[in-house]
């Protein structure tokens, strides 16, 4: 399957592409012109409206990423994770096997109720009385609906031929954004 042509699509959804660096992700997403936008929209919430420190929502994500063999979130993400100043180790620690030494009890405890989520489809348990009192009501929402939403982004990922761009998508976002600002 071939990414859709961006000159043919309406204006609001090949805005969504190039607004997001023309990640390839969102370029293959715009085969689905009617549910496009509101996937966009609950990205944007993942980053702009997370309650969760970044550091404890990309742990998450990248922990779904590498359950799911998603090679393509996990380079963003880590790409994302560098551009966050998060330490190397912290989000290497999310692989599969790896050693958790470099994370904090918290980080340890986000990778351990996101395998739970993902092994059981939900907290219980102890671990959900433990997740509770240490992220609160807000926080313990958040992290349910961003590996929620990851698994459907990974689902997606791992459907279509998704291919690593060679470069940084959030930096030439960012860069897209800045250009807007000033026309």
């Amino acid at each position: 399957m071939t990414y859709p042509d961006l000159e043919t699509l309406p204006a609001e959804l090949r805005e969504a592409v190039l607004s997001r660096g023309g990640a390839n992700v969102y370029h293959m997403l715009m085969h689905s012109r009617g549910m496009a936008m509101g996937f966009c929209a609950f990205a944007d919430t993942v980053f702009d409206g997370c309650s969760l420190p970044p550091d404890l929502r990309e742990i998450a994500i990248l922990r779904v990423g590498h359950r799911y063999g998603s090679a393509y979130e996990v380079h963003q993400h880590e790409a994302l994770s560098r551009l966050l100043k998060i330490p190397e180790a912290v989000f290497a620690a999310c692989a599969l096997d790896a050693d958790v030494a470099a994370l904090s009890d918290g980080q340890q405890a986000i990778i351990g109720w996101t395998d739970m989520i993902l092994r059981d489809h939900r907290l219980h348990g102890d671990e959900l009385v433990r997740a509770h009192a240490q992220l609160g009501t807000e926080q313990l929402a958040d992290l349910v609906l961003v590996v929620g939403f990851y698994q459907l982004v990974c689902n997606f990922l791992n459907t279509f031929p998704i291919e690593i761009e060679d470069y940084n998508t959030f930096e030439k976002a960012r860069e897209y954004r800045i250009a807007a600002k000033g026309n």
